[in-house]
């Protein structure tokens, strides 16, 4: 296995797999501009590349035999993305030429870059910090408009700029403490237990568990949910998934069981992604075929983050309803009202009033009725009480920092504890460096290289 070094000169296709009106090669490393010396021919002649500064031209292999027409940049170190030389070649987003291009920059000396090797050398430059490095990710990957604007302010700094005002509060609480440590005769004068308090309470706790909220709801921004729709044969289940995407999405007929799989599909609802599911309507059944999509729909009920569960408001309430309706235990829910424009309003009336202080919508899918209402129960029954927190969050901390946090968040309760039981102050110290600690593996100050490895394996191939 070859051993990657971090002064090789690396080199990617940057731009999507496929065919493409433009094709990017990216180069970064020490070698980058003798590279695009050998490599590219300008129309124009001169001795030098500018940084910065695009030259058209055309891009030759070993043997002088011309590639493709392209345009070309070099861009000098320190002010570039990795802190690097970095050359890149705008070609025709052939991906035969780009792989022919890309093959002759190796034989030039280059190597193929890792994945996320471009943001890694970033991070490792100290251009940015590991949380700007993961919003990249997040960026790249993001399904609705939310999750992108999320990503862009984890990206221009927001998260950073929280962790490091609790970060200033713990630090200026450790200063204190390690005065008193040297001066331990005037620890009394020095270590002001109540301002610490309320420092601790204010600065740090208060801004900790904020911060754990906000991952919890950034979670469901970046993946989204499972939602899943369910009921008897013929209460409207796909005329709903139709509506729900403005597309016939999903066959529609008067006769029950028409739907015998499930059909998967994703939309956003204020910004929350949804992984949306129809499924079989669930019965008595003998057809072996209907059998097993019954089945699997039983298990994707099983699977759901949230269920719609659809109910015939002309038909009303039936005790097939109500066997179905306690299968589903305890797993979130919104019970819909469907075909309301065929039902009266003592019968509306009669199925609401099953379910008091349930969340209950009365909707006809085929008309398009109510399904604002819909959406709205679909929404509050996701984010629940952090509603008003998801709304103007502006960082989202992830799966790693929401971890990092909780250990943070324990350090120092651990430390208010240690207070109220009057401990040396040796150990109070301890505990508020543990908490920085903490801190500092979520930013990237001392982050294993294995957590680091991971990170970045998440990334594409040239970013």
């Amino acid at each position: 296995m070859a051993v990657h070094r971090a002064n090789d000169t690396i080199a990617a296709i940057a731009t999507a797999p496929g065919t493409g009106g433009i094709g990017i090669i990216r180069i970064s490393g020490p070698e980058a501009l003798t590279l695009l010396r050998q490599l590219f021919v300008s129309h124009k002649p001169h001795s030098h590349f500018t940084s910065h500064q695009l030259y058209y031209g055309t891009v030759m292999n070993r043997a002088g035999q011309v590639l493709d027409e392209a345009l070309a940049v070099y861009m000098r170190a320190p002010h570039t993305y990795t802190r690097e030389d970095v050359v890149e070649l705008q070609c025709h987003g052939s991906y035969l030429v780009l792989q022919e291009i890309l093959r002759t920059v190796f034989e030039r000396g280059a190597r193929p870059a890792d994945p996320g090797e471009f943001t890694k050398r970033a991070f490792l430059a100290g251009r940015i910090d590991l949380t700007r490095a993961e919003a990249v990710v997040d960026l790249l990957q993001a399904q609705t408009e939310k999750g992108a604007l999320l990503a862009v302010n984890q990206l221009r700094g927001a998260l950073f700029a929280e962790l490091e005002q609790i970060r200033d509060h713990l630090l200026s609480i450790l200063a204190v403490l390690e005065v008193a440590i040297d001066f331990p005769d005037e620890d009394a004068e020095i270590f002001a237990a109540q301002q610490i308090q309320d420092q601790l309470q204010t600065h740090l706790i208060g801004p900790l568990e904020r911060l754990i909220a906000m991952a919890e709801q950034g979670k469901i921004v970046r993946e989204g949910v499972k939602v899943v729709i369910t009921g008897q044969p013929n209460v409207g289940k796909s005329s709903l998934l139709n509506t729900l995407l403005q597309e016939e999405r999903a066959l529609v007929t008067p006769l029950p069981g028409t739907t015998r799989d499930t059909i998967e599909e994703r939309i956003a609802i204020r910004g929350i992604p949804l992984h949306l599911v129809d499924t079989a309507g669930i019965r008595l059944h003998h057809d072996p075929v209907e059998a097993l999509g019954i089945e699997r729909a039983r298990q994707k009920v099983e699977q759901a983050d949230l269920v719609l569960f659809l109910v015939d408001a002309q038909v009303g309430w039936r005790e097939t309803d109500e066997e179905l309706y306690r299968s589903l235990g305890n797993k979130p829910h919104v019970i819909v009202v469907n075909k309301r424009d065929l039902a009266t309003k003592e019968q509306i009336a009669s199925i609401f009033s099953r379910f008091s202080g349930k969340k209950v919508v009365a909707i006809s899918a085929k008309q398009q009725e109510g399904i604002d209402e819909l959406q709205e129960a679909v929404y509050q029954a996701i984010i629940g009480d952090g509603a008003e927190l998801c709304e103007r969050m502006t960082c989202a901390p992830n799966t790693r920092h929401r971890s990092i946090l909780h250990k943070t968040l324990t350090a120092c309760r651990g430390f208010e504890a240690a207070m109220a039981m009057a401990a040396p102050v040796d150990l109070l110290a301890v505990e508020v460096q543990s908490a920085l600690d903490h801190l500092g593996d979520i930013v990237g100050l001392t982050t294993p290289d294995d957590v680091l490895d991971v990170v970045f394996s998440q990334f594409c191939i040239g970013k």
